[in-house]
């Protein structure tokens, strides 16, 4: 078999008629073997989020909010089919028909469950779209459905690759469909449990998508097409002069992953280091350009400090009420606590009477829980509305450039790492 390439379209890079086109043209410049996975449209998946939560509320369809996703899908059908949209229109309405049936069908669910069963259905629409746009224009391809060959377990909303089983359907179902077709379709994000039920990768799950393909398919390199020229220093929203990587270790993006750094899904670069995959992050807006290159590589080039800022973030504290030391025994109670929340702490501290913890803010009822959870035992102080500033290979000047009237409620530092949990 040739060599195989995987590439990525998240959202942005397809949420309207004229950024398809774009993709479309992109994919016309190469000649490749290689598997091209889709986000959801633009703003779909916050959409349908909100049907989730609506109808798990009211156990009622609010055919409003499904009708807002359909139209929006109309105007990118129109503008790229014209007086041939018919037929689009027609799939695209029974795909809006499923939605319904499956609200229904998951109407005694948990919560999660019906999260993922309406929440893949994004990706779903939006290859559905590109796929027929690409047959309209002549590239020729196959499109398949990523809940049929990633299989997971049935952690819903974040859950984990049963790498045996995924090994297997890929092997059985993906790699000889390149017999045949030069170019293979699907979605990310989207999987399935042992039990066919749909299942999610976690938010921003198609980068993790993507490497799942390129590790079981021994792929050349992955690219990740991105509204931005590649990895860059800080974000462009908050600093107005940025730094843009040309190649970064696969140690040092697993750690700017980790600290909250948005722009690679923290599971995605294990699988590619483990196989020496490259990941190359590329400006669809520009794609001529280099980007930038995550590899087994010595250090970043050019070198220069990362700034990663998560707002929303909330700080808890407890202290005994029996006035007994913070030890082993009680973190340890406290870590099963926060994870059967699925709360994941951002950074800790800890004193010989108080143990404080920062994560991102939780809905807020379920705080609320959770702090009546931890009542009986501890005296809980919490502040939210709070945000993380870490900076990675700081120096004095970089701190200073972003910490100045705020108040720091905590601060932490290591050789490489500093952090400041700050009122913004």
């Amino acid at each position: 078999m040739n060599e195989i390439y995987i590439e990525k379209f998240g959202g942005a890079s397809v949420n309207s008629a004229e950024t398809v086109r774009n993709v479309a043209s992109i994919i016309l410049t190469q000649n490749n073997k290689r598997i091209i996975v889709f986000s959801a449209m633009g703003k779909t998946t916050n959409a349908l989020e909100s049907i989730v939560k609506d109808f798990y509320k009211t156990k009622k369809i609010k055919s409003s909010l499904i009708k807002q996703i359909e139209d929006n899908h109309l105007v990118i059908i129109k503008e790229l089919f014209g007086d041939g949209s018919k037929e689009i229109e027609s799939k695209l309405k029974i795909v809006i028909k499923e939605i319904e049936e499956t609200l229904i069908k998951y109407k005694n669910s948990t919560i999660n469950l019906l999260y993922d069963a309406i929440v893949s259905y994004g990706e779903i629409i939006s290859t559905l779209i590109i796929s027929t746009y690409f047959k309209c224009i002549g590239i020729e391809h196959i499109l398949i459905d990523a809940r049929q060959v990633i299989k997971t377990d049935s952690n819903f909303r974040g859950a984990n690759v049963d790498w045996r089983l995924t090994k297997k359907t890929i092997k059985e179902q993906v790699s000889p469909l390149f017999k045949e077709n030069q170019i293979i379709i699907t979605q990310g994000y989207i999987s399935s449990d042992a039990k066919n039920n749909p299942t999610t990768l976690g938010r921003e799950g198609s980068d993790y998508s993507a490497a799942i393909f390129a590790y079981f398919l021994k792929a050349k390199n992955v690219t990740i097409w991105k509204d931005v020229p590649g990895l860059l220093n800080a974000d462009p929203k908050i600093f107005s002069k940025t730094v843009k990587f040309d190649k970064i270790p696969f140690s040092e993006a697993i750690e700017l992953s980790y600290y909250g750094a948005s722009i690679i899904h923290p599971k995605t670069l294990k699988p590619l280091e483990n196989k020496s995959i490259p990941l190359f992050v590329k400006s669809f807006i520009d794609p001529k350009a280099s980007g930038s290159v995550i590899c087994h590589c010595k250090s970043t080039t050019p070198n220069a400090p990362s700034y990663i800022f998560k707002d929303n973030q909330t700080l808890l504290t407890l202290f005994p009420k029996d006035f007994s030391f913070i030890v082993e025994e009680r973190i340890s109670a406290i870590f099963s606590i926060f994870a059967q929340y699925g709360i994941r702490i951002n950074l800790m501290q800890n004193s010989a009477l108080s143990f404080s913890v920062c994560f991102d803010l939780i809905d807020q009822e379920l705080l609320y829980d959770l702090i009546d959870k931890l009542a009986p035992n501890y005296t809980v102080k919490y502040n939210d509305g709070l945000r993380m500033i870490t900076i990675r290979h700081y120096n004095e000047k970089a701190i200073s450039s972003v910490i100045k009237d705020e108040e720091i409620i905590i601060e932490q530092r290591s050789r490489v790492t500093a952090q400041f949990l700050v009122k913004k």
